[in-house]
């Protein structure tokens, strides 16, 4: 029997086994939402319930990262102290090295220094030495320079000591000897070494080539030279001075007749 009210149509009820139609029955569209928010698997169970582990496992999984991370900044920070102190103990060690570098190098350029310093005050003094000696081996020269003529003058009669002596140093074997004198000497010669003169056979002769106090003897064999030059040279060639005899200054003339003289008139 049909009823004949609209209201009691019967309506087209979509079957709960119809898949097609039961895909869009839920749809609502947002005009006739009031409010809404975001839905994570935790807030099924409510405020008290324990969170998914998938939620464990990534809350773990960052604080394990910021561990780790505090735990590298931590390392990071032990390796700067530490290359900051091997820095300072590398330049302490290389500064100190460099100190005594120089402190070696300042020492033996200060030692080189003194060392030619004193060399050259060694050569100066040497030098100074050597001048102070050949000037008092001049003066001593002068010296005996005059007092040789000084004894040639005062005491001619050395000349026979000076013949002997030539002779005896000519061999024995010797002949033809001559003896050469100066004129004034002869006399004295004659006299002073007559008995030397006849022993060796030698002949005496007057020679005004030959300076006073001196003699030369000539024989076969050789010459004796035995003259106040040739001996005076030898004399101031052991002082190390090399001057001829007439080249050294005269001995002052004044005699004992000149004071004598002086002093009569002086009266």
């Amino acid at each position: 029997m049909t009823s004949s009210n609209p209201s009691l149509k019967t309506k087209n009820i979509p079957s709960p086994n119809d898949v097609k139609a039961n895909a869009y029955a839920r749809f609502i569209p947002r005009e006739e939402l009031s409010s809404f928010a975001a839905w994570s698997p935790g807030d099924i169970g409510g405020a008290g319930a324990a969170p998914h582990p998938l939620r464990r496992a990534t809350d773990a999984a960052a604080k394990n990262t910021a561990t780790g991370a505090a735990d590298v900044a931590e390392q990071i920070a032990a390796q700067m102290r530490a290359a900051r102190q091997s820095g300072y103990q590398d330049g302490y060690r290389d500064g100190m090295a460099a100190l005594e570098g120089f402190k070696q190098s300042f020492a033996s350029q200060t030692a080189a220094q003194v060392g030619a310093l004193l060399a050259s005050f060694g050569d100066e003094l040497a030098g100074l030495q050597q001048e102070m000696a050949r000037t008092l081996a001049i003066a001593a020269t002068q010296l005996a320079h005059r007092i040789v003529r000084s004894e040639i003058a005062a005491r001619p009669e050395l000349i026979a000591q000076v013949a002997q002596e030539a002779l005896d140093t000519l061999m024995l074997s010797a002949k033809h000897i001559t003896l050469r004198v100066h004129p004034d000497d002869h006399a004295l010669v004659a006299q002073g070494a007559a008995e030397t003169l006849q022993t060796r056979g030698a002949r005496l002769l007057a020679d005004t080539s030959m300076a006073r106090g001196g003699c030369l003897v000539e024989s076969d064999i050789g010459i004796i030279d035995a003259s106040i030059e040739t001996r005076w040279h030898r004399a101031a060639a052991a002082l190390g001075i090399d001057e001829p005899w007439d080249a050294m200054p005269a001995a002052p003339t004044t005699g004992a007749g000149d004071a004598a003289s002086s002093d009569e008139s002086a009266s």
